[in-house]
């Protein structure tokens, strides 16, 4: 059987493939990343630490809900949305460029599915802060870590009903924020942001809404001390090369 990779660069590790025309995701190498190396027919991809790991910022019962029930059924959806199509032997950036032509069902599904794997990613128990590297891309870019910060956090709250917020690479090689709405994201060819993602937040009220309730901003704020900088310096560089 023929394998492919389904998720590949963006320095975030994921990979999958598209096995006699059926989906499939892989396992964790480690506890840090997503970079797989082998590949199981239909399997669910682990988070990368426990459910617990990220308290008292995200807590055990909002993790165990968002990634076991909201994000294994966008993965289930989305299978089942390719399954007898073309689009099962496609990568997912192949599918993104084209998504105004594959339907709600992969757009949304699709978007649900490969934004939470990147968002798991770029989490972790502890912050370090970013590397030296992109910390003074960050400054040069905006002016300060801190005014990045707040511009990133400005976008995570601001954005009306559902979304996500976004730290991507724009075509040009230039830093950039903004959001997208429900499941969208900067690869897709429908959104108004485009570019190589690098960090993101999850801001449906799923994520937050057990520990925050309706106070989105005090969640945006509990994010900035479980980002993975690792992570998205690894992705930094690979966006930029």
């Amino acid at each position: 059987m023929e394998r492919r990779k389904f998720l590949k660069n963006l320095g975030m590790g994921v990979t999958a493939a598209f096995i006699a025309g059926k989906s499939i995701a892989g396992e964790l190498t480690n506890s840090t990343n997503l970079n797989m190396e082998k590949f199981n027919t239909h399997e669910f991809p682990a988070l990368p630490y426990s459910y617990d790991a990220l308290e008292p910022y995200i807590d055990a019962r909002t993790m165990e809900i968002h990634y076991d029930r909201h994000h294994r059924a966008y993965f289930n959806n989305f299978t089942a949305a390719i399954k007898g199509t073309k689009l099962e032997n496609s990568s997912i950036e192949q599918i993104f460029a084209k998504v105004s032509d594959a339907g709600d069902a992969v757009r949304n599904n699709g978007g649900g599915f490969y934004n939470h794997v990147f968002f798991w990613n770029n989490l972790a128990p502890k912050s370090a802060g970013p590397p030296a590297e992109l910390s003074a891309a960050l400054t040069k870019e905006f002016g300060s870590f801190e005014k990045f910060r707040e511009l990133f956090s400005n976008s995570a709250k601001t954005r009306f009903g559902s979304g996500w917020a976004w730290l991507y690479v724009t075509a040009d090689k230039k830093l950039a924020v903004g959001s997208t709405p429900n499941q969208d994201n900067p690869l897709m060819d429908v959104s108004t942001i485009k570019g190589t993602p690098l960090l993101t937040i999850d801001v449906w009220e799923h994520a937050y809404y057990l520990k925050y309730q309706n106070k989105r901003a005090d969640y945006v704020e509990a994010f900035w001390n479980v980002v993975n900088w690792e992570e998205v310096s690894k992705r930094y560089n690979t966006a930029v090369k």
